[in-house]
């Protein structure tokens, strides 16, 4: 049985540029529960594309990734924001490249608070996920863009593909800058490509993509599925035009247990057109 590891991951965690690993977590999962089963599953599918991106001319055996497996299950959320804030300064200590494979939303708001304040924040996600708490918790996958925005500032966060907001995201959400899907099928995920640029205009960007956001047509393996969603390609534009910009990236909500295995293989593709933007001819 092959070593159950991102494909390609092979170097020492002292000498990688990318360093990945896994956050099991789903216990505030709010309607399919089953992302704790993902990073595995989107290793296992990772094997099945080749090495050489010839759209990009990058052989990702040239970029020196390790895979530092999985954070253990918590009991609690609030435990678990604890623990992942802990390692994920550490990996940013040491200099890495950090790209997280969910687990459920509420992952990441720790891993971006290790970012620096003001840090420019890109969010595909079909919810706005703007609650300031959800069933008395606030550290809910349904409160992972506030949480987020109370460190990096809601004016230095935009939310692409969203089409599902609860009246209570928009309470305090005033400056919070997002695209709904239907604008981006009208217009065009390249007016959205402008609009990032023009709106960042070259910062440092941390990319979180809820896979939830791409339609359920292409990604049915989610806790939250929501119709009307972007393509699998808007968002390789998205990753394209942030390009060597990206400081750090996550994949979340796959639910292994509602997927047919389609739903991985775009998460472990995409987390392969992520980790391509390190190459430093990437284009």
């Amino acid at each position: 049985m092959r070593a159950l590891h991102f494909a390609d991951a092979s170097s020492d965690y002292s000498e990688a540029q990318v360093v990945i690993w896994g956050i099991p977590f789903d216990r505030t999962t709010s309607y399919r529960p089953g992302t704790r089963f993902a990073p595995n599953a989107i290793r296992e599918a990772s094997w099945n594309f080749e090495t050489y991106l010839f759209d990009h001319g990058v052989d990702l055996r040239d970029i020196k990734v390790a895979d530092e497996g999985d954070m253990e299950e918590f009991g609690s959320v609030d435990e678990m924001c604890e623990a992942v804030e802990a390692q994920a300064r550490k990996f940013q200590k040491d200099g890495k490249f950090i790209l997280t494979l969910g687990g459920e939303h509420s992952v990441i708001p720790p891993v971006v608070r290790t970012y620096p304040e003001k840090t420019a924040v890109v969010v595909i996600d079909a919810h706005l996920d703007f609650r300031d708490e959800y069933l008395g918790l606030r550290n809910s996958h349904a409160c992972a863009s506030r949480r987020i925005s109370e460190h990096v500032g809601k004016e230095n966060v935009t939310v692409i593909g969203v089409r599902s907001i609860a009246k209570e995201d928009l309470e305090g959400a005033d400056g919070l800058h997002y695209i709904d899907a239907y604008t981006v099928t009208e217009h065009g995920i390249g007016r959205v490509i402008s609009e990032l640029k023009s709106r960042y205009n070259g910062r440092k960007v941390y990319l979180s993509i809820d896979i939830d956001g791409i339609d359920p047509a292409f990604a049915p393996g989610t806790g939250t599925p929501e119709p009307f969603g972007l393509t699998p390609l808007d968002v390789k534009k998205v990753i394209n035009s942030l390009g060597r910009n990206i400081v750090g990236a996550d994949i979340v909500e796959v639910s292994p247990p509602y997927d047919s295995g389609n739903t991985a293989a775009l998460a472990a593709r995409l987390a392969r057109e992520i980790i391509a933007t390190r190459h430093p001819s990437f284009v």
